[in-house]
């Protein structure tokens, strides 16, 4: 089947990236535009200027639906990241362009009716036979897969977009997907697991995310589907006042005047001076830190907020 613009396709790389427009790209960017993107290779290879880059929207995972909009004849696609809402860019989700080698049209024999598998463990690999060679390595923790079959000696086969057999990967690095939804302690207990990965701007996984993406993909991993980006993200939770907060709840931050720029997930109840800690993508340190609140952080504090019942993530393929 082949890609055609007004129908839907899934990612078929471990970790594809959304970017502003083909002609953005810089030399440096080159690892993640392959067929294969190799972002950690990318992320390595950036000084702390290109990490902040803004040519870079989002990143989007391994099965992850999108909406072709255009195929340029270069091998590019401009497509709509459907799982990624962004009501105030598109309606139906998050517009960007792709390389069109990171993405397939749908395979009607992969959208399974079973419930499909998500993997919790941080960063793993695909490989072609229990125990056998690395097919696609650095698949991360949020990644929805359709299983295969049974799991056999510790391994599950799953379906892999544009592969035409099943990969396999350890049993112990998947869960069940559930229909109830996650503590805030939960989803901070995913976040936590990504302390010290670099600050990515646009970023969306283990190997490198961003203030918003952390909150998104934490959630993700349960089922949540969240907004993208930080503004987006006040206007989908639920405001609480300022000391009712508790460890899973949300920090928005935001200078007079302003929208809101930054967010950060609450790790601790305020102290009795009123003092407050959270753990967030910082932007000035280039990666995932835990901390109290410093002076200017508070002073651009603009509320606290609670994650409530949302939509759900669809099935890989549907």
């Amino acid at each position: 089947m082949e890609l055609q613009p007004g129908r839907e396709a899934v990612v078929r790389v471990a970790v594809a990236t959304l970017w502003t427009s083909p002609e953005a790209v810089r030399p440096v960017d080159g690892p993640a535009l392959t067929a294969t993107a190799d972002i950690p290779t990318w992320v390595s290879g950036m000084d702390t200027d290109q990490q902040v880059g803004d040519c870079v929207l989002s990143q989007l995972l391994l099965g992850e639906r999108v909406l072709v909009s255009e195929l340029r004849p270069d091998g590019w696609a401009r497509v709509v990241a459907v799982e990624q809402p962004a009501a105030k860019l598109d309606a139906r989700g998050y517009p960007g362009w792709l390389p069109t080698e990171q993405v397939t049209a749908l395979d009607p024999a992969h959208t399974d009716t079973c419930r499909p598998l998500v993997v919790d463990a941080t960063v793993t690999g695909l490989h072609s036979a229990p125990n056998g060679p690395v097919e696609l390595p650095g698949v991360v923790v949020g990644t929805r897969l359709v299983p295969a079959g049974p799991a056999h000696e510790g391994w599950r086969p799953v379906h892999v977009p544009g592969r035409p057999t099943p990969l396999w990967l350890p049993d112990d690095h998947l869960v069940p997907t559930s229909a109830a939804s996650p503590t805030a302690e939960q989803a901070l207990a995913v976040a936590h697991r990504l302390l010290d990965v670099a600050y990515i701007w646009g970023g969306l996984s283990a190997h490198g995310i961003d203030c918003s993406g952390l909150v998104h993909l934490a959630w993700r991993r349960f089922g949540v589907l969240l907004p993208r980006d930080a503004d987006d993200q006040a206007v989908a939770t639920t405001p609480l006042p300022l000391g009712a907060e508790r460890p899973g709840d949300l920090y928005f931050f935001a200078r007079p005047g302003r929208t809101i720029h930054h967010i950060g997930i609450v790790t601790a109840p305020p102290d009795d001076g009123g003092q407050r800690r959270m753990l967030h993508a910082c932007y000035r340190r280039r990666r995932v830190i835990e901390e109290q609140l410093p002076a200017d952080r508070t002073a651009t504090l603009v509320g606290a907020h609670r994650v409530g019942p949302a939509g759900r993530v669809p099935a890989p393929g549907r």
